[in-house]
């Protein structure tokens, strides 16, 4: 196996992982968010749902295509997911 199939499979493999993080990490303030409007609590916002609702879709849909296709169209689409999770976790979460 060569380095550069190897580093494919790492940066996709890596990718997969933040993909499926964003699409845990709105499930999970989709929960909160019915579970606080449940119980008159303070919790996410629409804002909030809809830009991790967009981002966790667009990551996966990124994934499918890094998955399926190989070469620098692949690691495109890798680098996608990563930039994608990146900006969320960023935007929503550190400022």
């Amino acid at each position: 196996m060569t380095v550069e199939r190897v580093s494919g499979r790492l940066l996709r493999g890596f990718s997969g992982v933040l993909a499926a993080g964003l699409v845990g990490l709105f499930v999970v303030l989709l929960a909160g968010w019915v579970f606080t409007t449940r119980t008159g609590s303070p919790g996410p916002g629409a804002g909030m749902l809809v830009g991790h609702g967009l981002a966790a879709l667009a990551a996966v849909a990124a994934q499918v295509v890094a998955d399926r296709r190989a070469g620098r169209r692949g690691a495109l689409a890798a680098w996608v997911v990563i930039a994608l999770a990146i900006l969320v976790l960023g935007g929503y979460w550190l400022f």
